[in-house]
């Protein structure tokens, strides 16, 4: 799995999909196909799978993933939120807005339930709220989301943080596409 994350890093696509078929084979046949050690091999094939446009692929293993967590950890475990938040990225992709947003919605409430206000995987999660939002046109929707994950990053990252970094850059792009610019 390991090996295959750095193919994939390197776009040798597919021998890092050789490799997480693989690696998710073993996990399968070793430990159940329920296992909740086999809910990360799929969401990274999944991932692999849609950075190469490949969704409808990647779609039923990232449901996969989500439904493994589900039963393995809870519905509000910190692992489920991830998987939604996966889920929800790849729905926006497909321009599937209304179908990520309550997954998104979701992801966020799981994290500041088990996580904190203050985690930057929650800012992650508000960042990719207000890009879903930004994108319909929602602009009052999604900038104080911006806002609150710059803030969050700032507290727990530091000024000079490239997440840090993102979050302004994406608020600055919204506020010029409020203006026309």
């Amino acid at each position: 799995n390991n090996l295959a994350g750095l193919l994939s890093s390197q776009g040798l696509y597919d021998q890092a999909k050789s490799l997480y078929k693989r690696a998710n084979f073993i996990n399968e046949s070793a430990l159940g196909p329920e296992h909740p050690n086999v809910a990360p091999g799929l969401n990274n094939l999944a991932g692999l799978l849609e950075a190469q446009g490949l969704y409808e692929q990647a779609k039923p293993l990232y449901e996969r993933s989500l439904e493994i967590r589900k039963k393995a950890l809870g519905e509000d475990h910190p692992a489920v939120a991830t998987a939604l938040n996966n889920l929800a990225e790849l729905l926006r992709a497909q321009g599937d807005y209304a179908g990520a947003k309550p997954l998104y919605e979701r992801a966020i409430e799981i994290g500041e339930k088990t996580l904190g206000p203050n985690h930057p995987n929650l800012a992650i999660r508000l960042n990719n709220l207000a890009g879903l939002l930004e994108a319909q046109g929602l602009y009052t929707q999604a900038k104080p989301l911006y806002e609150r994950a710059i803030e969050i990053d700032e507290k727990a990252l530091g000024p000079d943080h490239p997440d840090l970094a993102t979050a302004l850059n994406n608020l600055a792009e919204l506020l010029r596409a409020q203006v026309g610019c």
